[in-house]
């Protein structure tokens, strides 16, 4: 994977929060995506220079990751997701159930992120007939909000998904 794709040691990141729930009662309903990207991100952008443009980006970048979540899991198990800081990058950490198959999924779909092609292969898959490929969340993640991702099993049944974004310009 090259660098773009990849996120940095944790290292001198600092925890902001925390939460732990059942993977059940979070897939119970669609509308906890964006609850909870709206709560984290009102939470952790009050300090940062335009803190409504910071919230609205973090939501929707956090929402993304949240929906991906949402529909690419395993039954039963804890969804844990930690919110860290360092500067101006932000870390999100979201332990997700999956089985084998699902770990591969998101094993193939971080991997391919380091690809040199990938906006046009986002564009090509936002764009075309049927259904919207299931990774296509990461891929916007990653080619719209340049958010470095990483993939680490955590446990027999689930895997830690991470996404480092830097969304506020600190060169103003």
């Amino acid at each position: 994977m090259n660098s773009r794709a990849e996120p940095s040691e944790k290292t001198n990141f600092a925890l902001l929060l925390q939460f732990d729930m059942q993977i059940d009662g979070f897939s119970s309903n669609w509308a906890y995506c964006d609850r909870l990207s709206s709560f984290v991100a009102r939470m952790i952008g009050h300090n940062r220079t335009d803190s409504l443009l910071y919230s609205n980006l973090f939501s929707s970048a956090f929402n993304e990751l949240l929906e991906t979540a949402f529909r690419i899991h395993g039954r039963g198990g804890d969804f844990v997701c930690r919110v860290w800081r360092n500067g101006p990058t932000d870390r999100i950490e979201l332990t997700i159930p999956c089985d084998d198959e699902l770990g591969a999924f998101y094993n193939e779909a971080v991997t391919t992120l380091a690809a040199d092609n990938l906006a046009e292969r986002y564009h090509a898959a936002l764009f075309s007939e049927g259904p919207l490929q299931p990774s296509i969340g990461l891929m916007e993640l990653a080619v719209d909000y340049n958010a470095r991702l990483s993939i680490a099993a955590a446990g027999d049944r689930a895997i830690q998904l991470v996404a480092e974004l830097s969304l506020e310009d600190v060169n103003q």
